[in-house]
């Protein structure tokens, strides 16, 4: 979950201009009752986290709103005044394949600060917002992006258009000029989102009528428009794909300027279809829930006016409570407007862009109530769950290799060529599902073996005492689709191949293979990590369900290990359609 340090000077400000009293310590207790676990508290700032179904609560402003409406204290407004603007953007029609979706907005006269200090803390908040904005509803910028620029640097119109890769201009945090390739290739924020550019041969770019370059989405913007202690007139781009995501950080980052007395502008765009609109909007909007699914969630009959204090606590407002006449005939669903019932209509802030459904007025009303204030209630629905066919096999297993003296772990499905192939002498036994974007040499492809992790972790622990005996029953990903897997493996001196045939044998027993369907065969030499002729293939009948053995001191070194291993690996799958009854 994200996480939001709130400075208690940056929220006292925020709140006097709102007309609102600050008072700190309270926040430690009121911050969970609306869905932010206090981390840690100081003199200076509170830590909180924020559900990713939040993303409004994720900057300083934001915050103060949410906590106004909560305390019933200070201003609280459903919407922003937005007026009308002179200034558009034009984009051209090759962006309808490339980056589609652009908005725009000015916001003027923001009251950053009186002194140096306290306008660093706003350019610092504002920045810290617009990549959390990045992260969360823009899926790391794939979905959308965000520039803020110093206006007074800008002359409209803007141009949103495409162009080459030699194109060149000074990005952010340069002082010279590079080209769309040297950004992708050197450039800091351009290395680590060029897995967006892939693929493509025209680049976006956002240029006013001076032809000077404002954004380079979603990579980097442009050094002239840089946003420093003297801005107070900001233009905002937001760029992506998807128009909903796209307009909830446009709103978003404008609410939090309008908190500080920033006044809002609208921009009208001209989309590379033609169509013309006008952004932001933040009308409001309207959701209709069946009385009925709120006492049945809740467990309680609500009075209007607790619905509408409760609702009011979030931001929102009760506006009818009525007699449903354009519903459906009857109940198909559990959340329908069924005609004759009774339903409530409420309006809710358009920035609230986590209500897509009738459950989630449920439960920022369950939120506003609180829910220490709800019944205990028992549910009326009783289900006998039964365990799947899978769960009884991988119980078998774990209580079979725990009985032998092994100890279960768990490892990262996330492994890498050289771990998983190259000092294990497997050879990849589908198409390999690689990592399109790692963060680490070591996590670049989905593991196929197991036997890799348990080696690494014996190395992790080679000063500790032995012996050490491991397994993990877990994923593996082959050709695109997961698959179970069971390995083991044991450190310890003085045992080899007999001792890992035991736990086989052990294993094969406690899931009731038939011994004479059972069989051991050679393993091909130079065929994965064992010693020659000291590993074998398991089958039952004529399907191979895995293979064990001393691993050869090649393999142990590589993985920086001193002491005799032996180990397996079996394909869970197979066992369960090798052995007819794995129960008996």
């Amino acid at each position: 979950m994200p996480t939001i340090s709130l400075n208690h000077s940056m929220m006292k400000r925020i709140q006097e201009l709102n007309g609102a009293v600050y008072d700190g310590p309270i926040l430690t207790d009121l911050l969970p009752n609306i869905g932010c676990p206090v981390e840690s508290n100081d003199e200076d700032e509170i830590e909180v986290e924020v559900f990713p179904d939040r993303p409004d609560l994720l900057s300083h402003e934001t915050m103060a709103k949410a906590i106004r409406a909560f305390t019933g204290v200070g201003s609280v407004e459903t919407k922003v005044e937005v007026t009308k603007g002179e200034f558009n953007i034009k984009v051209d029609q090759t962006m309808g394949g490339i980056r589609p979706v652009i908005m725009g907005a000015i916001v003027r006269s923001v009251n950053t600060g009186k002194g140096p200090q306290e306008r660093d803390s706003f350019i610092q908040s504002l920045m810290d917002h617009q990549e959390k904005l990045h992260l969360t509803l823009g899926r790391k910028r794939s979905f959308s992006s965000i520039g803020v620029h110093d206006l007074s640097k800008l002359s409209p119109p803007f141009r949103y258009v495409s162009v080459s890769r030699d194109f060149s201009f000074t990005p952010l945090a340069s002082e010279k000029e590079m080209s769309i390739s040297e950004i992708l290739s050197l450039h800091p924020k351009g290395i680590e989102y060029s897995s967006l550019m892939e693929g493509l041969d025209s680049f976006p770019i956002i240029l006013d009528s001076n032809d000077e370059v404002i954004s380079f989405p979603p990579i980097i913007n442009g050094a002239r428009t840089t946003v420093n202690e003297g801005t107070t007139d900001f233009f905002i781009d937001v760029t992506g794909f998807d128009e909903r995501a796209c307009e909830a950080c446009l709103l978003l980052v404008c609410l939090s300027l309008s908190e500080l007395g920033g006044a809002v502008e609208s921009v009208e765009i001209t989309s590379w279809d033609g169509k013309v609109r006008t952004t932001p909007n933040f009308e409001n909007r309207n959701h209709r829930v069946p009385n009925r699914l709120i006492e049945k969630i809740l467990g309680m009959k609500l009075s209007d006016e607790k619905i509408n204090e409760a609702i009011n606590r979030m931001g929102g407002k009760l506006i009818e409570s009525r007699t449903i006449t354009d519903g459906s005939e009857r109940q198909e669903r559990w959340s329908d407007c069924v005609v004759g019932e009774r339903e409530h209509v409420f309006l809710m802030p358009r920035w609230r862009s986590d209500i897509m459904h009738p459950i989630d007025i449920v439960e920022d009303i369950a939120i506003g109530y609180g829910y220490g204030n709800l019944p205990e209630v028992l549910s009326s629905i009783h289900i006998d769950s039964t365990p799947l066919g899978s769960s009884n096999l991988h119980r078998r297993i774990r209580m079979s290799m725990r009985g032998v003296g092994l100890q279960e772990i768990q490892s990262l499905t996330l492994s890498n060529e050289r771990d998983q192939f190259e000092k294990t002498n497997w050879s990849p036994v589908s198409k390999v599902t690689t990592i399109s974007n790692p963060i680490s040499v070591d996590h670049t492809l989905l593991r196929q073996f197991i036997f890799p992790s348990l080696m690494n972790i014996l190395a992790s622990n080679r000063h500790h005492e032995l012996p050490q005996k491991v397994y993990e029953l877990g994923e593996v990903v082959h050709d695109g689709e997961n698959m179970s897997k069971m390995s083991w493996a044991c450190a310890e001196v003085g045992a080899g191949f007999s001792a890992a045939k035991g736990i086989v044998q052990s294993l094969l027993r406690d899931l009731g293979a038939d011994d004479s369907s059972v069989s051991f065969r050679d393993v091909v030499v130079d065929s994965g990590p064992w010693i020659s002729g000291r590993g074998a293939k398991v089958f039952i009948g004529d399907n191979q369900i895995g293979e064990f053995g001393e691993v050869s001191p090649e393999v142990i070194q590589s993985f920086g290990i001193r002491t005799p291993i032996h180990a397996g690996e079996f394909d869970v799958g197979i066992i369960s359609d090798s052995i007819s009854d794995p129960l008996q």
